[in-house]
């Protein structure tokens, strides 16, 4: 089939060629991290997840306290909203610092 142009000339149509479906421009999220006591003592572990765990995890917040990772400011927030073991392992903490 052709197309007929001004003055009498005739072109063919181009040939369809259909586009590929674009890539997904967002990835899935990365599966939820179980939290243990090596999650919470890792310095490799990022922060936002410490302060998750400090938040939201009373039974780990002693192994945050053996975190070097772990800043002054999360240091005094376990030391405030405590849990278990928290007291001790501050304790254990100051004890190494003044030693």
């Amino acid at each position: 089939m052709s197309v007929r142009l001004r003055g009498g000339r005739h072109r063919n149509p181009p040939e369809y060629r259909p586009e590929p479906k674009p890539k997904v421009l967002v990835e899935p999220p990365r599966p939820p991290i179980k939290l243990t006591p090596l999650i919470a003592c890792s310095p490799e572990t990022d922060p936002d997840v410490l302060w998750h765990i400090a938040r939201e995890a009373p039974q780990l917040r002693k192994w945050l306290v053996a975190n070097p990772a772990a800043s002054p400011a999360m240091l005094e927030y376990i030391g405030q909203v405590g849990g278990p073991g928290v007291g001790e392992a501050l304790c254990i903490l100051l004890d190494s610092l003044d030693g």
